[in-house]
């Protein structure tokens, strides 16, 4: 981090969501209440798959490891955003913002490479399900968790690579609750045309060819049990939705904000709430609502627990 020494500006002012105490109330009752169930939903989840043996297995394994990566992602920006709406001052160092961008995008990538991994799964299960225990092999499993983490790190890097070293000379308003590349190199005190072009390069088509990709092959899964039942894609369907719901929430924001940077209104931050806040507290829902197995095993869990009180 050489570059830091020669930028002027050390620190960054995030102007949040909202100026008006009464909303900034509201929003810090909603938001906190928000994140206490994006902790406790998901960490549930975690902790359900690894000590339920009946849960082991790639897809719950997969959902495991979605979960965690859920409470990582939300816990980079909404932490600080409830913070910033007690304060007046909502300032955040070069340093800190730098980092900030760093782990966003490390775990959007490890997300994005799960989601993948869930629909290969999904449709392995359904449309090889002879052949399913031998293609989704732990070996496989692991595989697909490393390339995730592989993905992040060199999809954030390649971009914090380039920008940490641009000179920041002023200002230094960030109109945002969180940092992000397209927010901070528009305050870049340089010509910022080809690093625009890096991050709709990296982020942007990342985010546009993993949605197309995860979209085409929910339909291809569709038409082949349309195909194999006469038209009836209820059952198909009930398992799919859930899984569709979190891709669209997932990568609209990511697509209005880095396939065509760069904000000139405040609604990406807006948008991004859905990433950092409402996907992960619906995760643990949208996946075990309709999903026969989590069921049973909360209230296996519940017996036990039961079981052990009694005794």
């Amino acid at each position: 981090m050489d570059g830091l020494n020669d930028s002027v500006v050390s620190e960054f002012v995030l102007l949040g969501l909202s100026s008006s105490w009464e909303t900034k109330v509201f929003l810090i009752l909603i938001f906190s209440s928000i994140y206490l169930g994006i902790i406790l939903g998901n960490l549930f989840i975690f902790f359900l798959v690894i000590f339920d043996s009946h849960l082991h297995s790639p897809m719950y394994f997969l959902l495991a490891n979605l979960s965690l990566i859920d409470v990582g992602l939300s816990s980079t920006t909404v932490p600080k955003m409830i913070r910033d709406l007690l304060n007046e001052n909502k300032i955040i160092s070069f340093q800190s913002c730098m980092t900030q961008i760093c782990f966003i995008h490390i775990m959007g990538g490890v997300e994005m490479v799960l989601l993948i991994a869930m629909a290969f799964d999904r449709y392995t299960a359904i449309c090889k399900p002879l052949h399913y225990l031998n293609i989704m092999n732990p070996k496989i499993c692991v595989s697909f968790v490393i390339a995730g983490w592989v993905t992040g790190v060199i999809h954030a890097m390649s971009q914090l690579a380039f920008i940490i070293n641009l000179p920041f000379c002023g200002p230094n308003e960030v109109d945002s609750f969180y940092c992000d590349f397209p927010r901070i190199i528009k305050l870049a005190c340089t010509d910022g045309d080809k690093f625009e072009f890096i991050i709709v390069a990296n982020s942007g088509f990342m985010s546009m060819s993993t949605f197309f990709l995860l979209i085409l092959s929910y339909i291809f899964i569709l038409v082949i049990v349309w195909k194999r039942s006469s038209g009836d894609l209820s059952k198909a369907f009930v398992t799919l939705s859930a899984h569709i719901i979190v891709v669209v929430l997932f990568f609209t924001p990511c697509m209005f904000l880095y396939v065509w940077p760069f904000p000139t209104s405040s609604i990406d931050k807006y948008l991004f709430i859905a990433d950092f806040a409402i996907t992960p507290v619906l995760n643990p829902a949208i996946y075990t609502l309709r999903n026969k197995d989590i069921k049973v095993a909360i209230k296996r869990l519940g017996k036990q627990g039961h079981y052990v009180k009694f005794c």
